[in-house]
């Protein structure tokens, strides 16, 4: 795990922002295919860094070979996921998906619904041979390569300084510890602000998976319990008691339980909120909020995007703050309904490589990892003050471990993602929750 968790941070470090087209060019075969269209779905969409990005990378695309892109990209959450199985199920799935490589793909792999990067190698050897073998995500079901990943993740704490600075409290460290974190929180309610800003009804998700990770360790973090006795089975309960702990004490929005995530994420960036744990992808969020466009990165308002950072998740037992949960864990799926239509299968498979070019791949990358073998030099004169924040932050990572919940799918969270206002209510135990999604899990898993 070392090896390659050095390669992803060294990879992911060595990134740029120039957009690169290495599509089909016009001519006689752009003609030929100037009719077609192409139905494309992604996650970027929202307050995703890279939507901006994609609608770019979209235009130019169509502009370059005459190709239609149908796109309907959302944002990702549990809705858009029960989404894209049941457009697979209902034969109305997309010729081209971004999605994820976990176990919220096993239904449609199942059913022979995507193809596999070594069947599209048959006829086009060089598709993602710009990649690192070893970093393509094999599938739980059978083992075999679809995806072809863009850029990577990591999930961490984000602060906003200002809000700090009012209730008196430092920016965390590298060794920042659980009881500090409460001490702070407490800090930074009697000074009248949010200490975490969470939509714990809508997106527990983040705060769910470091919980745990509190009470595993990176080599066996991602391990499915069999039951709440053994193996993880206690770290999952008692990661569900401190958020419990967490939504006593009053540390989330007084909506918390109701709100939607973009209501929280409002809070964080408003100044009103000290805290926030999630993913890479809210630097670009953050980013937005401080320009007075969001869609014209001229309007960034430098002095106010200085006030926010980027840091490590509190620890307790044998994990350190600077053990992350990260990886590459999503990446462009071709449908057999495309691969199997000879007007489109070409253009789906120049779509995915014109997607996941070199130059194309360290833009979207920025500061997370990536899977290339040849990652452009980078020019940080080209990163704001947030973006090299985490640059820095992923220097001192000393693990990256895949998140669990990616292996553990949809109907097996509803108990504890779904479930978490109950949890924290105390209207059902966080054993009984646990237990429950479990169980559901060995049912799938035994199907």
């Amino acid at each position: 795990m070392k090896g390659k968790t050095v390669s992803l941070i060294v990879i992911g470090i060595l990134i740029s922002f120039l957009i690169v087209g290495c599509g089909t060019k016009k001519g006689s075969e752009g003609n030929l295919k100037e009719e077609l269209s192409l139905s494309v779905i992604t996650t970027f969409a929202g307050e995703d860094g890279n939507a901006q990005r994609y609608k770019g990378a979209i235009s130019a695309f169509e502009e370059e070979t005459g190709v239609k892109i149908n796109d309907s990209s959302a944002t990702s959450d549990e809705t858009f996921k029960a989404r894209i199985k049941t457009d697979f199920q209902v034969g109305s799935e997309p010729d081209v998906l971004f999605f994820f490589s976990g176990a919220d793909a096993n239904s449609f792999i199942e059913e022979g619904k995507v193809v596999s990067i070594d069947t599209i190698r048959k006829e086009y050897p060089d598709y993602a041979g710009n990649m690192e073998d070893d970093f393509l995500v094999p599938s739980l079901v059978d083992g075999k390569k679809y995806t072809v990943p863009v850029n990577g993740y990591w999930e961490a704490m984000f602060c906003n300084q200002e809000v700090m600075d009012a209730a008196g409290v430092e920016v965390p460290g590298p060794d920042y510890t659980w009881d500090e974190f409460l001490d702070d929180c407490e800090k930074i309610k009697e000074a009248g602000y949010t200490p975490i800003a969470a939509a714990l009804g809508e997106i527990p998700h983040y705060l769910w998976e470091y919980s745990i990770f509190n009470h595993t360790e990176p080599e066996t973090h991602r391990k499915i319990p069999k039951d709440v006795k053994t193996g993880n089975g206690p770290a999952w309960i008692e990661g569900m008691k401190d958020v419990k702990e967490l939504y006593e004490k009053g540390y989330f929005p007084e909506n918390t339980l109701s709100a939607k995530d973009d209501e929280t994420f409002a809070l964080f960036t408003s100044d009103k909120a000290a805290f926030l744990i999630d993913g890479s992808w809210k630097v670009g969020g953050i980013v937005s909020a401080c320009q007075s466009d969001p869609d014209d990165d001229s309007t960034l308002d430098r002095e106010k995007l200085d006030k926010f950072t980027v840091t490590y998740v509190p620890t307790m037992g044998k994990r350190k703050a600077t053990d992350l949960i990260g990886g590459l864990s999503m990446g462009y799926y071709i449908s057999t309904k495309a691969w199997e239509d000879e007007a489109k299968r070409e253009v789906a498979v120049d779509f995915v490589k014109y997607m996941t070019s070199d130059q194309m791949v360290a833009d979207f990358a920025e500061h997370t990892a990536s899977a290339l073998k040849n990652a452009p030099d980078v020019n940080p004169e080209k990163f704001n003050s947030l973006q090299m924040k985490a640059i820095e932050m992923m220097e001192g990572a000393t693990s990256l471990t895949v998140a669990a919940q990616d292996f553990f799918d949809g109907e097996c969270r509803e108990s504890t993602f779904d479930g978490m206002p109950r949890i924290v209510m105390g209207e059902v135990s966080a054993e009984d929750a646990v237990a429950e999604g479990i169980s559901e899990y060995t049912k799938q898993t035994a199907e």
